[in-house]
């Protein structure tokens, strides 16, 4: 029998979320998650997918990574899914940075874990994690590919003149400072639905991405490829997030130094965990911020505010970079929920042919829909995202290749 299934994993710092997909037709045969990793009271949540399974639960103390993944390997083994399975045909794992070396989904090997390793300063909260349930996995299935699949690749395609910073040139190549941008599983499997969407192939579409979660990010993709993104050499560039501040003057960075003699770990957390949406009004959950507004909460309407003019201004910009634009797709938490964010998002702009049909945004479905009123210049879609899929797809596309 052939090997059809892949696991994929995405392993954070105290968590390991993760996915178990048959790639003959992309369907969910168990998910879940682990939590608190490392503290007294862990938890597995676990869902198998088939025949009407039921979710379990486990709170026990889960020491680390190893421990994670063994109990997600026991949860998987009680519904005959077990890593031992032979219909496992690989294990893919999210990796959030990969610089410039890698384009493309990549087998794992010493040489790919030491650069995985290397661009550790450029994202020193995430690739540790990845390194840890790579190398865990690995050393549970020595025997299984293991493929790395970049939120980064995505957006390699970009352009000098949208990836380079304007600043001094060797300083730069130096420590490696440029516009790396992220969610790029989102964005390449949403342009892709897009085009889709539209009944047409993605070389022939031009499409703005819009993935609105508590993290935000947009992108312009020309004909399949990446021709920019709002995130940087980190994920605080770009849009006005739900704990970060997005696009800042850097100055107020110093400004805060001397003025308000505050260090750069205060400085890092203040950008990161405490600005936004979160900053702005004390709230990062949308529909929160919509009920506030509903009840005249001034602080709410303007953080919304705030949101929707940046997010504007990159529809705009984007509209600018691709010359000629065909679709603009929401998706994420936010964009593929929040009906009023989509409304007030392209208000305004139907001078660039965009514009939502009052009913039609209304609609809350799981499947790719348009929007905008029929006959419109510019499709705009609500296009769900499946990141997990998208890895699975890439990890079984390049093991089926290299077999």
């Amino acid at each position: 029998m052939t090997a059809t299934r892949v696991l994929v994993l995405n392993s954070g710092s105290s968590s390991v979320k993760y996915q178990l997909l048959d790639m003959r037709d992309g369907s969910r045969l168990a998910m879940g998650l682990v939590e608190r990793i490392g503290e007294e009271t862990s938890r597995l949540k676990h869902t198998p997918l088939t025949d009407g399974g039921t979710s379990r639960e486990r709170t026990e103390p889960i020491a680390d990574h190893e421990a994670a993944l063994k109990a997600v390997a026991e949860e998987l083994a009680e519904d005959g899914l077990g890593l031992d399975s032979p219909q496992l045909a690989a294990i893919g794992h999210r990796v959030v940075h990969g610089g410039q070396s890698f384009t493309r989904p990549t087998v794992i090997d010493s040489a790919v874990l030491a650069e995985i390793e290397r661009l550790i300063p450029v994202a020193p909260l995430h690739n540790p994690a990845n390194l840890t349930g790579i190398r865990t996995a690995r050393a549970l299935r020595p025997d299984l590919p293991q493929v790395a699949v970049f939120d980064t690749a995505f957006h390699t395609t970009m352009p000098e003149s949208a990836a380079r910073y304007a600043i001094d040139v060797e300083t730069a190549d130096a420590h490696r400072i440029r516009r790396y941008g992220f969610h790029g599983t989102s964005h390449a499997y949403v342009s892709r639905a897009t085009a889709e969407l539209l009944g047409k192939d993605p070389s022939e579409v031009n499409v703005i991405v819009l993935h609105l979660g508590n993290g935000a990010s947009a992108s312009a993709v020309e004909g399949g490829r990446c021709v920019d993104t709002s995130m940087g050499l980190t994920p605080l560039e770009g849009l006005v997030m739900g704990t970060r501040s997005g696009d800042m003057d850097p100055a107020v960075i110093f400004h805060l130094m001397r003025v308000g003699g505050m260090s750069t770990d205060e400085i890092d957390t203040l950008l990161n965990k405490k600005s936004g949406l979160i900053g702005l009004c004390g709230d990062n959950d949308m529909r929160e911020i919509r009920r506030r507004i509903d009840e005249g909460d001034e602080q709410a309407k303007l953080a919304f505010d705030i949101y929707i003019h940046r997010l504007k201004k990159y529809i705009g910009a984007y509209y600018a970079v691709l010359g000629r634009v065909d679709a603009v797709a929401f998706t994420a938490g936010v964009g593929e929920n929040a009906a009023p964010v989509r409304e007030a998002a392209v208000a305004g702009l139907e001078g660039l042919g965009l514009a939502v049909d009052g009913d039609l945004n209304a609609v809350r479905g799981a499947a790719p829909r348009l929007i905008s009123p029929a006959g419109a210049r510019v499709a705009v879609a609500v296009v769900p995202t499946d990141e997990e899929l998208e890895i699975a797809a890439q990890t079984y596309a390049l093991i089926e290749k290299n077999i």
